[in-house]
């Protein structure tokens, strides 16, 4: 007698149809107060960040890459807070972004990929330039709401934090 072998639901191995994108931009505060903001080639400011890698890359982890990728920066995982997750759409894909903060006491940023950006420039909250990139302009907007920074319409989680609270 021939026993058939349980058969494995396709669903849990089959990967589902790609519908979002999952991203990381990260406020790099120095010891003045100031963020750091790159000017890309296409006009708009933005913060560090960039897509977070398939399982095993945490967002953390994420954000310590694209910082050190980006501007030369090094910080830990344990250095990462991320404070909330943003919820928007761009031409009918859901786009995800991680909002995290690094404080660092000094450091000099360096153009690293000078095909995207021009400039790395530590700018005080009082005299942030425009245009910003959207996502960008979201999460500086979700963290400190009293800067009052337009950005398009946003859903935002914030998340609870395991260690010492986010605060501006």
């Amino acid at each position: 007698m021939e026993t058939k072998s349980p058969t494995v639901p396709s669903r849990n191995s089959r990967p589902p149809q790609a519908q979002a994108a999952l991203g990381v931009g990260v406020i790099v505060q120095d010891a003045r107060g100031r963020v750091l903001l790159g000017r890309h080639h296409s006009g708009t400011w933005e913060l560090p960040g960039g897509k977070v890698d398939p399982l095993p890359e945490s967002v953390a982890a994420a954000a310590v890459r694209e910082l050190r990728e980006e501007t030369g920066l090094t910080v830990t995982e344990d250095e990462v807070s991320v404070f909330a997750m943003l919820h928007d759409a761009v031409a009918g894909i859901n786009r995800v972004t991680m909002a995290a903060l690094v404080r660092v006491g000094s450091g000099t940023a360096r153009v690293t990929e000078p095909h995207l950006i021009s400039t790395w420039e530590w700018t005080p909250l009082d005299a942030l330039p425009a245009p910003l990139f959207d996502p960008s302009a979201q999460i500086l907007a979700t963290w400190r709401p009293d800067l009052g920074i337009p950005h398009p319409p946003v859903h935002r989680l914030a998340l609870a934090a395991e260690g010492p609270q986010v605060k501006p």
